[in-house]
């Protein structure tokens, strides 16, 4: 409805006023009605993961319009994948954020091949935490105890991908030369803990937050050989060495420093390098607020997920430092960082539960079925996971209750390669 004063004053007067009133101030954006998509470029269960859905829960009440939150999972490339969707494929308009692993702005400006996106142009909402890193090993695979068992003695870690888990045992490898042989392809940390307990790798690299958050025997189960950050846990790692104190060479100990830098954003997330300015402040000041909400802090302890906020201009200022660092020093990271022994790669064995539908949830994306007593859950990719009902091609909403149906997946509580049903 039109304002009616404005409809009794002639053309010229109605614009002379609006002229001394100066330009209209732009609306504050509003995502009434949208549905916001967290992309987390690890796998289901781990810490990037858990972040994300504690996130998921309480980050709508603190963005105008109050919309709904879902979380995805988008593994690949420790999370180039999804950082290059977010940059270059996902809508512009803030919808779309990506909850992608530390070391994703760090990988093109050291050199490494598979980035397509320029970490200076992502837009940088925040850190949950400024993480504390180990390496561990788990106690009942190997006689390893300390950092300089493993100057001597071969230490086999699980990795997945060009992230935390490949890149610090590499330069651990190269400036320190420590003994870490490396087996790739696991999904992410789940997967490699429960590669420990078979026997097939005896460490890894983590952080401490999601180590323990997992394995409440962590006590007992592992030695920390090293705390992989610039400072110390201010509570449960005394008497672990900082691994930079084992490091002495000048031009060793800067990338060591360059590279830890990425440990103070611990939990990024990230925008697109085309979200209007007006949409980055309010993304930025909701992601504050819900970070301080006392509800979601206790949402996160329940999960022993610990919360340290980095604002997203303290992230933006520091990936711009970085990038400015002496060329000569980031032109040998590629070098320093690339794990240079023979790298096996694992093939993820897949469990086949059988049973029937005993529940759906949200449009099909998790599926619950009764194998042998007991529920178990799979989650369900739009994209990623295969579904068929009756031999025939479906869609994981066509799935129903009381259907008999088979999940391939690595197991309870993962996401399903695919499901076959019959009904």
């Amino acid at each position: 409805m039109r304002n009616p004063t404005f409809t009794t004053l002639p053309a010229i007067g109605a614009a002379a006023i609006l002229s001394f009133a100066g330009p209209a101030a732009a609306a504050e954006p509003d995502f009434r009605g949208k549905t916001m998509s967290i992309i987390v470029g690890s796998g289901p269960g781990g810490g990037y993961d858990t972040y994300s859905r504690t996130l998921a829960r309480h980050w709508g009440q603190y963005v105008p319009g109050k919309p709904r939150f879902i979380v995805k999972n988008m593994p690949g490339a420790g999370s180039v994948r999804a950082a290059n969707y977010v940059y270059n494929v996902a809508k512009q308009d803030g919808t779309v954020i990506g909850g992608i692993q530390r070391n994703i702005p760090f990988l093109p400006i050291f050199g490494q091949k598979g980035p397509q996106y320029d970490p200076v142009k992502i837009n940088w909402l925040g850190s949950l935490n400024s993480e504390v890193g180990v390496f561990a090993v788990y106690n009942k695979n190997t006689k390893v105890r300390t950092f300089q068992d493993i100057l001597k003695t071969e230490v086999i870690f699980g990795g997945s991908g060009p992230n935390d888990t490949e890149i610090f045992p590499a330069l651990a490898n190269n400036t320190l030369g420590t003994k870490i042989r490396i087996i790739t392809g696991y999904p992410g940390s789940t997967h490699t803990e429960l590669a420990m307990r078979r026997g097939e790798v005896q460490g890894y690299t983590s952080s401490f937050s999601s180590l323990t958050a997992r394995n409440p025997n962590w006590k007992t189960d592992f030695t920390f050989l090293v705390q992989n950050a610039l400072k110390p846990h201010p509570k449960e790692l005394k008497g672990i060495p900082l691994i930079i104190d084992y490091v002495k060479d000048p031009e060793h100990k800067t990338i060591w420093r360059l590279m830890l830098t990425q440990k103070v954003m611990g939990r990024p997330y990230m925008i697109g390098p085309k979200v209007p300015p007006d949409t980055i402040k309010v993304l930025r000041a909701s992601f504050k607020a819900v970070a301080m909400d006392a509800g979601f802090r206790a949402d996160a302890s329940k999960q022993k997920r610990d919360v340290v906020f980095v604002s997203g201009e303290e992230i933006q200022k520091m990936i711009v430092e970085v990038a400015a660092a002496p060329k000569a020093i980031i032109a040998k990271m590629d070098e320093y960082t690339r794990y240079k022994g023979k790298k096996k790669k694992v093939k993820i064995a897949l469990a086949k539960h059988t049973g029937k539908v005993t529940a759906t949830k949200r449009g099909g994306r998790r599926i619950s079925i009764s194998h042998k007593g007991k529920d178990v859950t799979a989650k369900v990719s739009g994209s990623r996971t295969k579904v068929t009902i009756n031999g025939k091609k479906a869609k994981r909403k066509a799935v129903k209750v009381g259907m008999t149906c088979t999940f391939t997946y690595p197991g309870p509580g993962q996401e399903a390669k695919q499901i076959d049903c019959k009904g």
